[in-house]
């Protein structure tokens, strides 16, 4: 079974969080109801385990703390409007660590890119995020390689996907990645949702 942990923090964008949780739970869902046999795990953390406000005001309670989390297949890091004042945050960026290090794979939506640059992880490898924010994630990423208005990057152990939306693709292509494409096709299918599987960028990964 495939651990997906999705991080969760103050001002953290709803959409962001909610499309990759309703893929992964309906990848599953379906997996389930096929084969009798769950696909994926999935778990939302905040840093300390108690429940944030997202923007605009909606409550979100996560299920386990970072520091529960020992091992994670995939980690999913939203973005927020708010990124600057996200990154300046301290619990936020030992949680993004702490993930960082006990996963397989690393994922973003949208500006929560800006938080895996902080980390050190897309320097030497392409990478997207939302389109008006791609200029500044080259600037403090390390690289100049951001790919603008595509639904996602995958570089092997580092994933991005650029804005909102892009996270629900991103996440079909992972279920692809970690399952196969008739499951994330049906699991598009579920949520009514049109995607394009060659609608991101597979490339080689970097030193990060």
């Amino acid at each position: 079974m495939n651990r997906i942990v999705i991080l969760v923090f103050e001002e953290v964008d709803l959409l962001d969080v909610g499309g990759p949780y309703e893929v992964f739970l309906t990848a599953d869902r379906i997996q389930n109801r096929t084969s009798g046999e769950s696909i994926f795990e999935v778990i939302v953390a905040s840093p300390d385990g108690a429940p944030v406000t997202s923007y605009g005001g909606m409550g979100l309670v996560p299920q386990r703390s970072v520091d529960e989390i020992d091992h994670a297949d995939v980690i999913v890091i939203p973005g927020a409007i708010a990124i600057e004042t996200v990154c300046a945050t301290e619990s936020v960026r030992a949680a993004v660590a702490a993930l960082i290090e006990r996963s397989t794979i690393a994922t973003s939506v949208c500006t929560g890119a800006f938080l895996l640059a902080d980390q050190g992880v897309l320097a030497g490898r392409p990478w997207t995020t939302h389109f008006e924010d791609v200029d500044d994630l080259a600037v403090r990423s390390g690289s100049n390689d951001g790919r603008a208005l595509v639904r996602w990057v995958d570089t092997g152990d580092v994933v991005t996907a650029g804005g909102l939306s892009s996270g629900i693709a991103m996440s079909l292509h992972m279920v692809e990645r970690l399952a196969d494409r008739e499951l994330a096709v049906a699991t598009a299918r579920q949520i009514e949702y049109e995607w394009d599987p060659d609608a991101g960028v597979t490339a080689a990964g970097g030193a990060g």
